[in-house]
């Protein structure tokens, strides 16, 4: 086997171009179709607005240590021992909040500074009713942002909520030293809608301190006819006509981000945003729909070794939510599943099968008990199946429960994207072992036992007679058992019973796929962007835990 020769073709089918994904890809930029100065008298009078202002103060205050839950034995929760610390006063959301002394102020006093200077904190807030007309701007149907840059740093809470996701850098969040801040108010919107809106504007930075006050720098509200429209980037060719109660077969495939060096591992959250991998640049991205915004969700996601340059691909592939929300992720270049923790750390849930260390987990599913599947073939590895590092003899199909990789398959040179069948009753995983590329790309399906292991493993469907040299790669199954595969040229629905439906083709080689929004919409990872597609069946999608 000429190793050297593999790891080019790899390598030319995995990279994309070099260029920076944009942190923040909103659609909506540019000129707006109206816009509503809230620092002048015209413009909070057409809004029926009124601006509010109470100084807020760090105060002393009792709290606990770092301790152990019932549930956790992690030293993460406020259960040890008293303490001193500080609060603010007022906080947000607490009766002080709203019986407050609230100042009311006129919109053309918002540059006035404010506060005591020095390590200063000001609430602002002003609420809102959206107009039949701005100007000639009639805002039925239309979109909306409030957008404000405040000295020096400020956060943004919309109708009593701030999005605190982890990498949040819009949405409500602190942005940066004098930033704008941007918030999504909605789409289709309708004439009256109230919003209440509440910023903290705090000085800054806080380890150098300025000789500064509290103060508005811009505060409007940005009205867009509609929403933008994604640029078609693909089509659907049906092959049976089955496949038009599965989707819409004359719908376009949509391009909505684009930028990044290899997309892969996509899943939707509960809390209604897609987090998508890019294993070459070591990140993990999430995607919010509502603003078509692209942020860092991750960095460092899959390893942080010295040796990091000898890997194409030292990041997380896929990622997968458990039962109580959490990611779980595979890391290349770490070998390991692990799960970030809501408290911020990081556990690993699996690094080794039989004492030896694992492969490079590459894509995993969560079942409905909460164990996870994952494939493990030696990809991410700088030398792939030659690498001194590799300790695995095979390249298997595995589970984690109960704190252990069990290895549950080993029939396949290559095991990358799995999924299971909507019952359970049936696991499907995509072989492809380069070491052999035109003979080995299939798609397994394995019988699912009562106690979790797998049972004859089968070819269920071959395409090594396809023209396309790219291999089989990620696997989604929806609802009604049909298949969404990552296959040569695109992507293949194939049904349950092993018949070839049709084929969504993107301008770019589809790595893999996940359900979002309603379920209904399939989001494809491709090379350097991102895709979706609207589906009628639909898939399943983590929910939010109780």
């Amino acid at each position: 086997m000429n190793i050297k020769l593999i790891k080019m073709f790899l390598l030319f089918l995995l990279s994309g171009t070099l260029t920076f994904a944009q942190e923040q890809q909103e659609l909506a930029i540019g000129t707006p179709s109206a816009m509503v100065d809230l620092r002048t008298k015209e413009g909070v009078t057409l809004l029926k607005a009124q601006w509010s202002t109470v100084e807020a103060k760090i105060v002393p205050t009792l709290f606990r240590a770092a301790g152990p839950s019932k549930e956790d034995t992690s030293r993460f929760y406020p259960t040890g021992s008293e303490i001193s610390t500080f609060d603010l006063k007022p906080r947000f959301g607490t009766p002080d909040f709203e019986q407050a002394k609230w100042e009311m102020i006129d919109a053309n006093s918002l540059e006035k500074r404010r506060g005591t200077g020095k390590l200063a904190h000001v609430w602002y807030r002003i609420k809102i009713t959206i107009p039949e007309k701005v100007a000639a701007f009639k805002t039925e149907g239309s979109r909306a942002f409030f957008e404000i840059v405040a000295d020096d740093y400020s956060e943004v809470w919309l109708n009593g909520k701030i999005n605190k996701t982890f990498g949040n850098k819009t949405g409500g969040t602190i942005a940066g030293f004098n930033a704008r801040q941007r918030v999504w108010l909605g789409d289709n919107l309708k004439p009256n809608t109230e919003f209440d809106i509440v910023i903290l504007v705090t000085n800054g930075p806080l380890a150098d301190l300025p000789d500064n006050y509290n103060w508005i720098r811009s505060a409007t509200i940005d009205f867009y006819k509609e929403r933008p429209t994604y640029p078609v980037a693909g089509k659907i060719i049906p092959i049976d006509k089955e496949v038009e109660q599965i989707l819409d077969t004359k719908q376009s495939v949509q391009k909505i981000a684009s930028g990044f060096q290899f997309t892969e591992g996509p899943v939707w959250s509960p809390e209604g945003y897609l987090l998508f991998s890019d294993p070459n640049a070591n990140v993990i991205y999430k995607y919010e729909p509502s603003t078509d915004n692209v942020s860092i969700y991750q960095t460092k996601s899959g390893y942080t070794g010295m040796d990091i340059g000898e890997y194409h691909q030292p990041g997380s592939n896929g990622l997968g939510i458990d039962l109580e929300g959490r990611v779980v992720a595979c890391q290349h270049g770490n070998r390991r599943i692990v799960r970030f923790e809501k408290k911020g750390p990081v556990t690993v849930l699996a690094d080794k099968s039989d004492g030896k260390k694992l492969n490079s987990p590459n894509d995993l599913v969560v079942k409905n008990d909460g164990s996870i599947y994952f494939t493990d073939p030696p990809y991410g590895l700088p030398n792939l199946f030659d690498d001194k590092r590799k300790e695995q003899k095979n390249q298997g199909v595995y589970r984690v429960k109960n704190g252990v990789a069990e290895q549950l398959a080993i029939d396949l040179g290559g095991p990358n994207g799995l999924a299971f069948s909507p019952n359970e009753q049936y696991l499907y995983v995509t072989n492809w072992d380069i070491r052999n590329i035109h003979n080995t790309k299939a798609i397994w399906r394995y019988e699912v036992t009562s106690t979790g292991t797998l049972k004859n493993g089968k070819e269920f469907f071959n395409m090594n007679n396809t023209e396309d040299e790219d291999g089989l790669d990620g696997i989604k199954v929806d609802l009604n058992g049909n298949l969404f595969v990552s296959a040569p040229g695109g992507i293949w629905i194939i049904s349950s019973t092993g018949k070839f439906l049709g084929k969504v083709i993107c301008e770019e080689n589809p790595s893999n796929m996940a359900w979002g929004n309603d379920g209904k919409t399939l989001y494809i990872t491709a090379r350097t962007s991102l895709y979706k597609i609207r589906t009628n069946t639909g898939g399943k999608i983590a929910t939010k835990s109780k």
